[in-house]
This record gives structure tokens, sequence and C-alpha cells, in this order.
């Protein structure tokens, strides 16, 4: 008897402060106007996703001194408007990004408990951690935390927000809460009454080891950017390994890369039309901000087209503020040479080469085809689809795509419960009174 094939799961992320969406294309909508949101996350719940996903911005990012005002300038708070959709979708997910650095247990539980019970049971976290200074300007802390402190401050904060949550009986009664640690000293009557799911779900975005163990430990989803095949079963071995020792199954969570999708008629099609969108995204002077952001000094007068620097990078220096930078700039520098040479890159060509996200591109039957077996081969459970179009960039795939994933088995053909959990096939938490 041949064995079922593996159920994938899909979510969407609104497009937001990054270099990755095309922000001049005439299909390009507003960033703040409700209507993108609810178009996106309607289009989202009738491809049946499991839910709709928004990041947080809590300072607009700098470039030497100015607001980068190349990606987009003004982001709103995520969960004044999930709690907007929860009232114009019926079963879609909404997950909500909000940083365990500038926030607090008390305050963040009961906003997120209050938004489980709008949507009747859709509300997730996806718990992120602030690392720089920049940020740390706009609150009262006047800083940011250490990295050695960053993932121990979340995983308390995660832990003492389900504690509140279960300060509260399935049956509705209130019991007083009180939490002594290392980051909070707090006590007291929450609130909120148990919401629908129980706890809301918890997303993990991060990739250090801190952070693959803080996923293990404590969350329900995690977004990576392990997209192709080798890497993503790498880091599913290695972060659904750590699961045992907490007491959890390989099921329990929930591994999904964000990743790019781009169609045509034909694959020769899509590869062109990819290759189009990628020069969209990085324009010649995203180009050097980019190279900028790696070499950390002013490169203005670097011609786009021609070679990278010669010389090293400079690690102390942060011309970009308010952006993650994401490893050793040396090695990244060395990463990007060696490329550049090995393919004959330009500056803005090796950019766009070793800047671009895991992409599915190819016609409707390719992309099918390739992401059932990148889920089939355990190199991911699903997928977060970013695309690269403010609010219309989800339309073609759920109509061309989702289809064929339905017509291979391995989607679904109708949402079989009402809750988040339900869509990702995750069990309620056991009540810890």
């Amino acid at each position: 008897m041949t064995a079922a094939p593996k159920q994938l799961h899909l979510a969407a992320h609104f497009p937001d402060a990054n270099n990755t969406t095309v922000w001049d294309d005439p299909r390009s909508g507003s960033q703040i106007e409700f209507s993108s949101f609810e178009h996106l996350a309607r289009t989202a719940e009738r491809g049946l996703f499991d839910f709709f996903s928004l990041a947080e911005g809590l300072r607009l990012r700098e470039h030497n001194g100015l607001i980068h005002d190349l990606d987009v300038a003004g982001r709103p708070e995520s969960l004044t408007v999930l709690a907007a959709l929860a009232a114009v979708t019926d079963r879609l997910g909404l997950a909500a990004t909000v940083s365990a650095t500038f926030n607090e247990p008390c305050e963040l539980a009961r906003r997120l408990a209050t938004l489980d019970h709008l949507s009747s049971g859709r509300a997730a976290w996806n718990v992120t951690t602030s690392s720089d200074a920049l940020t740390g300007e706009n609150f009262r802390r006047g800083g940011y935390l250490d990295p050695a402190d960053r993932y121990t401050r979340a995983a308390e904060f995660v832990a003492t927000a389900r504690e509140l949550w279960d300060s509260w009986t399935p049956d509705g009664t209130p019991r007083p809460f009180a939490h002594h640690g290392r980051h909070f000293s707090i006590e007291g009557e929450f609130t909120v009454p148990r919401s629908p799911q129980g706890h809301p779900v918890v997303i993990q975005t991060g990739d250090s080891p801190e952070g693959r163990e803080f996923a293990a430990s404590a969350a329900d989803i995690v977004f990576t950017r392990h997209g192709t095949p080798e890497a993503g079963r790498a880091f599913c071995a290695d972060v659904k390994g750590r699961l045992a020792k907490y007491g959890r199954e390989p099921d329990d969570l929930k591994i999904m890369p964000g990743v790019a999708v781009v169609l045509g008629d034909n694959d020769a099609e899509a590869r062109e039309r990819a290759a189009g969108i990628r020069l969209q995204q990085v324009s010649p002077q995203n180009a050097i901000v980019a190279l900028e952001q790696v070499w950390g000094r002013d490169l203005s007068s670097y011609d786009p087209d021609g070679p990278l620097p010669v010389s090293d990078p400079e690690p102390a220096s942060a011309p970009s503020r308010g952006r993650v930078r994401h490893g050793d700039s040396r090695a990244v520098a060395a990463r990007w040479r060696e490329l550049s040479r090995e393919k004959g890159l330009s500056i803005r060509q090796t950019v766009i080469e070793a800047t671009g996200r895991q992409a599915f591109v190819g016609s409707p039957r390719t992309v099918a085809a390739e992401m059932a077996e990148f889920v089939a081969t355990g190199a991911a459970d699903g997928f977060v689809l970013v695309p690269h179009l403010t609010p219309g960039g989800l339309d073609d795939f759920v109509d061309q795509v989702v289809p064929l994933l339905q017509e291979r088995g391995v989607f679904r053909s109708a949402y079989t419960g009402s809750t988040l959990r339900s869509h990702l096939g995750i069990a309620e938490p056991v009540w810890k009174g």
C-alpha cells in the first residue's frame, strides 16, 4: 500500500521594508492602507494558507545618517492591523512579529490573548530579538541587550507569557500569578481568560546556535532562510534533532523557509521574468548600499557595473543603522569576491546573486513539483511566500499553483478546523495551572 504523500504548509508574509519588494512597479500599492493588507490576507485565505504574517519595524532605518528610503518609510504596528484583519477573514492564522527586547510580558501576553479571542483561535506571535542601539534609542531602556542576553530574555519572556496564559483555568477561573526570574519579576492577576487555542502559536526566527536551541525548546514554527534542499535538510535535521530532550516530537515543530515564487507560461519565460524582477529589486543605488553595509564605509564613488573593492571591510564601522548585519563582514566579503571571480560578476550582479532568497521559478506545474519534492525529502515542512508585489503578489500562485498542489494530494482542499493550531496539526498545549 502506497503511503500518503507528506502534506505541506503554506503561509504568506506581507512585503514590507526590504529591497525584495518592487515598489516602483505600477502594480505596487500602499504598504499602509488597510486595503493592501486585506487583499493579500483574503487571497491567502482563498488559497487555504495556514497564516498571514506581518513584520515589525520599531524605528526607520538609516544609511549614512539619512533615513533609508530605498525600500520603504513607514511601518504600521502589526497587532493593530491583524485585529482589523480578524474581522474580514474566517480561518486564516494571523501572525504578529513583536520584539521580546522592547516589550513586557504582561502587556504583550494580554494583546496576543485578545487577538486570539477576537479571531476565534487564529493568533500567532513571531518572537524576535532586537540587537541594535538605534532601535533602543526609541525606548526608555536607551540601548540594547548584549547578544548573550537576547535569547535568555526571549526564552524567559515566552515562558512568562505562557505562565500568564495558564493563570486562567480552562473553565474560566482566574488565579494569581507570580514570576520571579533574571529578567522579569512580576505578580498579580492576568486580565484575559484562557484563549481558544490555549496559547497563541509561537514562531521563531534565528539561525545562531542559541536561536536553534530556543526554537527547539519553545517554538511551534521556525522561519528560516535555509532555502536550498541540502541546507534545508541539514537545518531540519539539526533543529528537530534537539526536540527530544524537551519531550517533543519532530512534528511538534514546523520549519518553513521564506521563499519567492516567479511563474511563467513555461520555465524559460519564468527564468527571464525572475531575472528582470531581480534587476528591479537591486537597483544600481541599492547595490552600492548593500556593498557599503558589508564594507562599512562610503563606496558611492564605485561603479555598480564595475568590480568589487579589493580592500577588506572595516568591521567597526556601520553606515547602516537599524538593519541587522548577518555574519562576519570579512567572511561575507570573501564569499562575495569568490562569487564575483568565479562567475565574472560586477558589483550589482554579485549583490543580485548573493542576496536573493530561495526562489521557485518556472511554470506552475514545475513550481508545484519542486515544492512537493522539497517537503517530501525533509528539507522543510512548508513555505512562507514573500511576494515582490503589494498587494497582488499572491494572486497568480493561488490561482495557478495551489490547484496543482491539491491535484498532487500534498495540500488541503478545504480547511478542516477553525484554529491555527488545527491548520498546522499542532496540539493545544496542556494546561499547567
